[in-house]
């Protein structure tokens, strides 16, 4: 802001209005309520303002389709709104070198993104493979214990706390000696009494007992206990995939199902 600010003043300009979202992400327009206003404002004719100062070419969007920045600016230019970038090195006067180094700028802004995912995915698997949680709940019968870079503990994390200092991490541990038996006491009846998940739901209802979220035990609750492969030590990362807020996808598992023969079979859903 400080920037624009100074390029109006430079230019005789007056701000006679700001809009800003911030704390967004710039992949889409999705979520981008000001931004949206803005081209809703400057559409309908509704914009008491002739010219847009804008902090430079990557402030539309990082777009991984770098015509969709083009085509909010020219929305805004086809109406005779101007659009200035306040801090790039060229003047955006529709000449032949603008137009070369927009359209670099703008793709630049979207590899931008598609490096610094990939970055931050790697980053977040390795960190998976030292066998530190990549948030989420604990679960039933298991806690959050927040560690320090050296590995010492810190503090137990109650639900909704997060770490606040970036060399921290997370791992799980051994939650309440009632809760681990309650886990057992499922696998068991599972297992060894032939019990459905949604008669153990109904039997952990009668005896008062909760889940981790305070809430009453279905059928729904029982199986992921039952499939979730933390209880048997495994730390599980990267399930579903959706990267860059493309369609999500989701690596279809198997459903335990228990036959009154005693024979337990994997059947996929579907």
């Amino acid at each position: 802001m400080d920037v624009i600010r100074e390029y109006a003043k430079r230019r005789g300009l007056t701000i006679v209005k700001e809009y800003s979202d911030e704390g967004k992400s710039g992949l889409n327009i999705q979520g981008r309520d000001s931004l949206a206003q803005m081209i809703r404002d400057v559409q309908e004719g509704r914009a008491q303002f002739t010219n847009i100062l804008v902090y430079d070419v990557s402030r539309w969007g990082r777009f991984q389709d770098a015509d969709e920045s083009a085509h909010y600016e020219y929305t805004c230019r086809r109406v005779g709104v101007a659009v200035h970038y306040c801090a790039e090195q060229f003047e955006n006067d529709g000449s032949p070198m603008s137009s070369v180094m927009k359209t670099m700028k703008r793709t630049m802004a979207g590899e931008y993104s598609r490096e610094l995912s990939s970055k931050v995915f790697q980053g977040a698997c390795r960190l998976i493979q030292l066998g530190y949680k990549q948030g989420g709940t604990a679960g039933f019968g298991l806690r959050r214990m927040l560690i320090d870079q050296n590995g010492e503990r810190k503090a137990m994390l109650k639900m909704g706390e997060h770490k606040s200092i970036q060399t921290d991490r997370v791992v799980l541990v051994r939650g309440p000696e009632e809760e681990i038996k309650i886990v057992q006491w499922i696998f068991q009846m599972f297992i060894g009494g032939g019990k459905a998940e949604s008669e153990i739901a109904a039997s952990l209802n009668a005896q008062g007992v909760k889940t981790d979220f305070g809430r009453e035990w279905n059928r729904g609750t029982v199986h992921q206990i039952l499939t979730n492969e933390k209880y048997i030590g495994n730390n599980v990362y990267h399930r579903t995939s959706c990267k860059l807020k493309k369609k999500h996808w989701e690596f279809i598992g198997y459903e335990l199902v228990w036959y009154p023969n005693r024979m337990l079979q994997a059947i996929k859903p579907g």
